[in-house]
Formats: C-alpha cells, sequence, structure tokens
C-alpha cells in the first residue's frame, strides 16, 4: 500500500506556486490542479511495486495540543505575522481534501483530532513486519523524518516526493530515542534539558551536545529528566497515539473500502481540469 501524507503534498504544491511572493494570493484552481496531479504522478510511479493508494490527512485541535499546548504554536505565531491570507489557503486545501473524499476511488482517512502522522503510524503499526517475510510493501510518500522512526519494519519504505529521493535509516530504534532527547524545533518541542514554554518565551534550549546524547542513549535518562523524556516520547513516537484515534482509523479504513471511479469524469469537466481529464485513466 502506498500512504501519502496529504497535507504535506498539498502546502509543498502551494510553496512552489507562491515562490518568492510572501504576499501573493493563492490561485484555488491552479492550487487544485497541482495537487492532483502530484498525487497521479506519484501514484503512477509507485502503485505497481506497492498497491493501494491511501490518503492520509490531517485534522484540527490536535490531540498533541491539549496534552502540551506548546505544541507547534511557533507556527501559529508564523501565520499571523506572515502577509499571506492563510484562511483563503486553508479554506482552498479543505476543499481540495474534501473532493479527494467525494470524487475520487482512494480511501481518505481524516480522524477527529489526529494528524496524518497518527493515521499513517496507526496503519503501519498494524499492517508491518518486523522480518522479511514477503508481506504486502507499504511506501510511506512524506520527506518527514517522523516516520522514520517506522523503518524498524521490514516491508516499510519511505520516499520523499518533494526531494525525490529515498529515506534510509538503519537504525530506526536509535533515531527514535536520538529524536525524543533533542526534540522537534519545528513542533515546538525542546530538548530533555529544556522547559516547556522554551519556544514560545523566546529561550535557548540548553546544549544538548553528541557527547551528552551517547551518555543519555548508553546509561538511560537520569529522574530528573523523566517529565520532559515523557513529554518528548508522548509528541513524537508514534507507538503513543491514544487508541481512540487508532480504533477509528482502521474502523474509517475499512468503511472506504469499495469506492470507484464514477464521478471522476464530471468532477474534471466542472474544474475544467482538460490536462488532466486526458490522463484520467491515471487516477
Amino acid at each position: 500500500m502506498i500512504l501519502i501524507d496529504l497535507n504535506q503534498v498539498m502546502i509543498s504544491n502551494m510553496m512552489m506556486q507562491i515562490g518568492n511572493h510572501q504576499n501573493a494570493e493563492v490561485d484555488e484552481n491552479m492550487l487544485r490542479h497541482m495537487v492532483l496531479n502530484s498525487l497521479r504522478s506519484n501514484k503512477v510511479k509507485f502503485e505497481k511495486d506497492y498497491g493501494e493508494f491511501i490518503i492520509c490527512a490531517d485534522d484540527k485541535n490536535y490531540w498533541r495540543r491539549e496534552m502540551f499546548p506548546y505544541y507547534k504554536a511557533s507556527r501559529r505565531k508564523s501565520r499571523e505575522k506572515s502577509e499571506l491570507d492563510w484562511n483563503a489557503i486553508f479554506s482552498a486545501l479543505n476543499a481540495i481534501r474534501e473532493e479527494l473524499k467525494t470524487f475520487f476511488p482512494y480511501k481518505v482517512i481524516q480522524i477527529e483530532h489526529a494528524e496524518a502522522d497518527d493515521v499513517i503510524g496507526t496503519i503501519v503499526h498494524k499492517e508491518g513486519k518486523i522480518l522479511n517475510t514477503g508481506e504486502e510493501r507499504i511506501l510511506i510518500l512524506s520527506g518527514d523524518k517522523d516516520y522514520i522512526q517506522l523503518h524498524k519494519y521490514a516491508n516499510v519504505d519511505q520516499f520523499d516526493p518533494v526531494r525525490k529521493r529515498w529515506i534510509k535509516c538503519n537504525h530506526p530504534d536509535i533515531f527514535l530515542r536520538e529524536h525524543i532527547i533533542k526534540g522537534d524545533t519545528g513542533d515546538g518541542i525542546p530538548n530533555i534539558l529544556s522547559s516547556d514554554d522554551t519556544f514560545v518565551a523566546n529561550a535557548r534550549q540548553k546544549p544538548l551536545r553528541a557527547k551528552k546524547i551517547d551518555e543519555l542513549l548508553s546509561n538511560g535518562i537520569p529522574t530528573e529528566l523523566d517529565h520532559n523524556y515523557h513529554r518528548n516520547r508522548m509528541m513524537i513516537d508514534l507507538d503513543r497515539v491514544p487508541n481512540t484515534i487508532r480504533n477509528e482509523t482502521i474502523e474509517v479504513l475499512q468503511q472506504q473500502c469499495g469506492k470507484d471511479r464514477s464521478k471522476l469524469f464530471n468532477y474534471f469537466i466542472k474544474h475544467k481540469l482538460k490536462n488532466l481529464t486526458e490522463v484520467i485513466a491515471e487516477f
């Protein structure tokens, strides 16, 4: 199966459209064409080797933010300062996502309070195989390093569709532990030596050099850092996704069996997708 992180595909195509024009208006029709063509291209490229195409989408009001209020807080601040009309952008992206659900033959999985990471992690944990037994191969289409932890399964590969490169890791278990220790600046998660509000307070993280990371990996996490390690693990480790979200993901996945292509042609005509209509068989 092919698991595609829809948000990454849509945002990367949007950024390609606006280029360096940070105050540009986003053309919804152009964005729709770019997103659909990107999905088509990746489906054509990988379907033969990996099979079914499954689109995994972000919801809003993430469960991680309920547990850690500073999760991705800096992204919200950046959008508030941006000249881009993010309300219009998200309106366009949401419309395209709903169209994919309604008119396309793909399973589109969006779970309340969950991110695409949660959906992909849940499916991979269910279908992944530790030993290479010839079972169904799984391809994760995303450049997000959070998915490297899922490389522990022998039937899982990862491809970055933006940079057009394969992502490999020989020791995903060590990578995960290091990732938890170092945190994730982009998601507002400080390293385990630093306090919860480090980034929103515009404070510097406490230095975490390679020697200290090696010491923590070798000797374990000291008691005084238990809280911060647990904080980061809940945010990063995809094995920590709440059971309610896991169960709903599998349920929605099963409910979407049997979707067909009958609505595609009229959809393409309605949105004047002439170039894509010529390759409609590839969708």
